[in-house]
């Protein structure tokens, strides 16, 4: 096993790998025990990793969160694990071995979750699943998003990467946003509704628009969660915060569960306060 799959992780990100493994053993104990009808629960890992991370913090390893789902008590019926990065594809074939329950992509999620994964979660087939789309930054589109809301039958964690929002495309001048910039928030966003989300329309002295708080951005987004993607229960995200109180990106949750919502709404408020492990 190489280290080079292995990427190092601040505390914001221990954290929230712990709290996608809470949630996990709450649905899979739930799912599992349901008989009438019998469920089949899927677990997705849109950006597995290598399975193992670094603390920054501690210099210990961390199991990932395809490695956390796996070792909960009341397993997933499957578990699908994606990853772009052949290193890491390969780190992941090397922890879990043969397990035939186990499948490993390497590739684009974005269509393999279309192509491939998404289909074996269908509702008229009494399936169900849990999906992390954790991205490194806007490297989402918005159609797997959408897709996983009108089917029904799958929960999502989503990574909301305003940091690299902020620091790529939301500039006070757009003129200046490299084009390949503004394609991936497109391709995130859906479409350029952002635009009309994320400035003042107010216009200063020099033509300039004000980019509107983090917090409006947030809210849209939520919003398009409801009313675009359909998802029933989106409670508030997540702030995950570095060391300076800056947020770096917000955990959304997203089902058509009220149980489901309560729990994270629970595990949320929790860990929203804790700081550096």
């Amino acid at each position: 096993m190489t280290q080079t799959a292995f990427d190092e992780i601040n505390y914001w990100s221990e954290v929230k790998l712990e709290i996608v493994r809470r949630y996990a053993e709450e649905y899979s104990k739930i799912l599992s025990a349901q008989k009438r009808p019998a469920l089949h629960h899927i677990y997705i890992d849109a950006f597995a990793g290598g399975g193992i991370h670094i603390s920054k913090a501690s210099g210990e390893f961390v199991p990932g969160s395809p490695l956390n789902a796996l070792l909960i008590k009341h397993p997933f019926k499957e578990y699908h694990l994606i990853d772009l990065d052949s290193k890491k594809a390969d780190s992941l074939r090397e922890i879990v071995g043969n397990r035939p329950d186990v499948t490993i992509y390497e590739g684009d999620c974005n269509a393999l979750l279309l192509d491939k994964v998404f289909p074996r979660a269908k509702w008229e087939d009494y399936r169900r699943a849990l999906c992390l789309l954790d991205p490194y930054g806007l490297h989402l589109n918005w159609e797997v998003i959408f897709t996983a809301g009108q089917m029904r039958s799958i929960e999502i964690f989503l990574n909301f990467p305003i940091a690299d929002m902020n620091r790529n495309v939301l500039r006070r001048d757009m003129k200046k946003v490299d084009p390949g910039q503004v394609a991936r928030m497109n391709a995130f966003w859906g479409d350029e509704s952002w635009r009309e989300v994320a400035y003042d329309k107010t216009a200063d002295l020099f033509g300039y628009e004000e980019k509107v708080r983090n917090e409006v951005m947030v809210k849209a987004f939520q919003d398009r969660l409801k009313n675009s993607a359909d998802f029933e229960y989106v409670p508030d995200p997540m702030p995950m915060r570095n060391s300076k109180g800056s947020v770096v990106y917000y955990l959304f949750f997203a089902s058509h569960n009220r149980i489901g919502e309560d729990i994270v709404t629970y595990i949320f408020r929790k860990y929203r306060n804790k700081g550096a492990l």
